[in-house]
């Protein structure tokens, strides 16, 4: 087996890697603003590699990576899955793994509390590969901090060659981030990214999408020919902010990224259906009912009546939503809106409901992908090349 190098341009999607003890590791928030940020979840949600992949030209028929993910575990609720891991060979998916050791962050969602555990490191083995020269990317599970310890294969490896493939750089909540999907490969983002023939930078963080303005200076920052915003459903789940702040600090966000971005497409996207938030505020409360009968769910945790003080809801943000993307595209022609039903709505609740009863399942996650790809990156869509 030859070992390869795990060099910063194998990875692609991450906007920093940070060389640690036990290897790389990718992140989707650079330095400086990981320094101003000081929620615990945003820090393990940025380190999660949602979107994040090992990209190579190779002809090996065996590929093994060394991994040591960081596993979440939460108290009273059933076992999560470990994270796969997809393979994609020229485009198409080739295999799929999963690292079965590493690290396990226990988190009490009663309490607040994480107890980390320490465990050993992984190997993920692909075998079976054609023994001729093809693009290969292993992606990385989206709900696992990764730390990259080695790369091997039968067969020498260089990283993939750029395709002239525009970037495509996405900021959203838990459900751009990956929630229920199948895959990390199967997220919304990453099923649009490749039915648009598009590299995903996906900026999705689970529970973190509050405007903070170190994720917009971030994304002013990072080169990208395309660039979304899915804006709202986090707004509300913690119960951030009122009208008054919300509208303001939208625009402050649009204008970092247009600081360094002046011209690039920009879609505004507002949440999709989530019915508990239609017209009631936040926060977004755990169901402990639902807990103790060994699932996750949430309930909306505010008041339909405290609407009227400032109080936001999905609708609330979807009508300001499109005030200030219409107010601001008369002077920025590359500014355009997505109303977010239009990836998943009400019919579509009704065949695929949210499991918990805030993220979409994996049927839902495909469908959304689809459409998004359909809708914005088709003919006449904000993404068109035309």
């Amino acid at each position: 087996m030859h070992s390869i190098d795990l060099t910063p341009g194998l990875v692609r999607g991450a906007l920093e890697l940070e060389r640690t003890e036990q290897g790389l590791l990718p992140h989707r928030l650079p330095a400086r603003a990981r320094a101003q940020n000081s929620d615990g979840r945003l820090a393990m949600a940025e380190s999660q590699p949602s979107g994040v992949r090992l990209a190579l030209r190779t002809a090996a028929t065996v590929i093994e990576l060394d991994t040591l993910p960081t596993k979440l575990v939460y108290t009273g609720a059933p076992p999560r899955p470990d994270g796969l891991y997809d393979l994609v060979v020229d485009g198409r998916p080739a295999g799929q793994a999963v690292a079965a050791g590493g690290n396990v962050l226990t988190v009490d969602m009663s309490t607040g509390t994480a107890v980390p555990t320490p465990g050993p490191v992984a190997t993920v083995r692909f075998e079976g590969l054609a023994a001729t020269e093809k693009d290969v990317e292993v992606w990385l599970p989206y709900g696992e901090p990764t730390v990259l310890v080695a790369l091997r294969a039968d067969a020498p490896a260089v990283p993939l060659p750029d395709r002239g493939r525009r970037v495509w750089m996405h900021h959203g909540s838990s459900i751009s981030h990956g929630s229920d999907a199948a895959s990390p490969s199967t997220t919304w983002p990453a099923t649009a990214a490749g039915l648009g023939g598009v590299e995903l930078v996906n900026l999705g963080f689970g529970g973190n999408a509050v405007l903070d303005p170190f994720t917009a200076r971030a994304m002013r920052d990072a080169p990208a020919d395309l660039i979304s915003v899915k804006l709202g459903i986090n707004v509300v789940n913690h119960d951030v902010m009122r009208l008054r702040a919300f509208g303001p600090a939208v625009h402050g966000f649009l204008d970092t990224i247009r600081e360094g971005h002046p011209t690039t497409p920009l879609l505004v996207v507002s949440p999709v259906l989530c019915p508990m938030h239609e017209d009631t505020p936040g926060p977004s409360l755990p169901d402990y009912g639902a807990l103790a009968e060994g699932r996750l769910g949430f309930s909306a945790g505010g008041d339909a009546a405290e609407v009227a003080a400032g109080k936001l809801t999905l609708n609330v943000i979807r009508a300001e939503l499109a005030r200030i993307v219409e107010q601001r595209a008369a002077e920025d022609p590359h500014l355009s809106y997505l109303d977010g039903r239009e990836l998943y709505g009400a019919a579509d609740h009704e065949v695929l409901p949210l499991p918990d009863s805030l993220h979409p399942d994996a049927a839902a996650h495909r469908l959304m992908g689809e459409r998004f790809a359909d809708l914005v990156f088709g003919k006449g869509g904000a993404f068109d090349r035309v």
